[in-house]
């Protein structure tokens, strides 16, 4: 792979470029898009780790993609500074790759259900478990099959940014290709004809059968290699929005289970003083703050900036490894705070992730989920098969599926592959709270006043 191509402004749907503008580039573009988006400002409520919170200091999945963002725009840019100049590329400026990798991680999670991963897991279970969910799969091929069994955020998001968000657009959103390359932390599909290669790159999918073409035209536009049919090299500013995102969630995740009194003060201040990579000096800053929490918010700013070093000077170590297509291991996991970055996500996975609060909203968010999916996937299998002989139920239910995910007219496809994934577009594009509701009104828990 060459940088030439990989930042690559071609845009998905666009037959010619937008001329050239210095005030104003083609990446910054990608960003301005995203944050207009509807899908983007749901994130707004939709979870991060702590589902349906009071407390309005906890972040959610926007904030999260804001702070993820701006990390990623200054090691994008750091990367970039380096590689322009041991690679004496011309016409590219390092805030070029800041930008591109500033708007990947604004979306990153526009791809997310409602509840976070428990979402996710939820919608998984639902096609595999419920004989509603294992009937809809019973016509469709193996590669749409694992889709649906696998629902992944991440292809998700990829099926929001290019298809339906702006869906009269070809490409969507139309971003450029270098964005979709560096949004696009898994570069295959859910179903492989051989086992994926070995690596990060491949622990997850990327996109679904139904948006396998469009990806295969950007990682020809941006000279990725293709492995095996149905997978293709990482674009390697993947690494650094991966890394941007690990940053923000493994230390921001224990400041806001700090605030939420989930995790003590020497805890936490253990945990973060290893990667500031001046502890004794931090100390003695923090002897003259008065307050933890700002004690606390000192050490995560700290930490960031040490973390943020570190990745670069990595990336720059592994670029040759990064641009074959062969390094294997996410940075983070390769830095010399290794060991300390790992602490952090074992104390996620051990006190916060499954403390009672979560757990009670995660689990609910189960039935939430499994309950909607039930109700309209079995509308549309039942307008699709009978028509105007369908069930009342099914001829009433369909008003409340918005005509782009009900089918024209709302008259749902012929095809049972698109029929069903368009109904999991609908469902995992809700906002926790609305999700919520709805199933409320569903069954009858709450009713519409007047």
């Amino acid at each position: 792979m060459n940088w030439n191509h990989l930042l690559s402004r071609t845009r998905p749907g666009l037959p010619h470029p937008h001329p050239d503008n210095e005030a104003r580039t083609d990446f910054q573009r990608d960003f301005d898009r995203i944050v207009f988006s509807s899908a983007f400002r749901r994130l707004q409520d939709k979870t991060q780790v702590f589902p349906l919170s009071r407390s309005d200091y906890v972040r959610t999945r926007l904030t999260h993609s804001l702070e993820v963002s701006s990390v990623g725009r200054s090691l994008g840019t750091m990367v970039g500074d380096s590689v322009i100049k041991n690679h004496d590329l011309k016409g590219v400026y390092p805030q070029d790759f800041g930008a591109a990798v500033a708007a990947a991680c604004l979306a990153h999670d526009i791809g997310n259900p409602p509840f976070g991963h428990a979402g996710e897991d939820a919608i998984r279970l639902w096609f595999a478990r419920s004989p509603t969910g294992q009937q809809a799969l019973e016509p469709l091929s193996e590669s749409q099959r694992q889709d649906l069994l696998n629902f992944e955020g991440n292809a998700q998001g990829f099926r929001i940014i290019t298809r339906l968000q702006s869906p009269d657009n070809p490409g969507g959103m139309q971003l450029t290709c270098a964005t979709l390359g560096a949004f696009t932390k898994y570069p295959r599909a859910s179903w492989l004809p051989a086992d994926p290669p070995p690596g990060i790159a491949f622990k997850k999918f990327g996109f679904y059968q139904d948006d396998a073409a469009l990806f295969a035209e950007t990682a020809q536009q941006l000279g990725l290699e293709s492995t095996l049919p149905g997978a293709w090299s990482r674009h390697p500013l993947a690494y650094l929005v991966e890394a941007a995102d690990d940053i923000c969630y493994r230390i921001i995740d224990v400041e806001d289970a700090f605030r939420l009194q989930q995790l003590p003060f020497d805890q936490v201040r253990d945990l973060l003083l290893p990667l500031t990579g001046e502890a004794h000096r931090a100390e003695r800053k923090m002897a003259h703050i008065t307050r933890t929490r700002e004690k606390i918010e000192y050490l995560r700013a700290k930490a960031i900036g040490a973390i943020i070093d570190q990745a670069h000077q990595c990336f720059m170590d592994h670029e040759d490894a990064i641009l074959a297509g062969t390094l294997q291991e996410e940075l983070l996991d390769i830095i010399p705070a290794a060991a300390a970055m790992r602490a952090l996500k074992e104390c996620g996975e051990a006190q916060i992730y499954i403390s009672r609060p979560v757990v009670e909203v995660e689990a609910a968010g189960f039935e939430v989920l499994g309950g909607l999916l039930e109700t309209f996937v079995t509308t549309v299998n039942d307008l699709a098969a009978h028509g105007s002989q369908a069930s009342p139920k099914s001829r009433m239910l369909i008003h409340l599926i918005p005509e782009p995910f009900a089918g024209p007219g709302r008259c749902p496809v012929d095809d049972p592959y698109r029929r069903v994934l368009a109904i999991t577009d609908f469902v995992s594009g809700m906002t926790d709270s609305y999700a919520v509701a709805l199933f409320k009104k569903l069954t009858g828990i709450s009713l519409p006043t007047g």
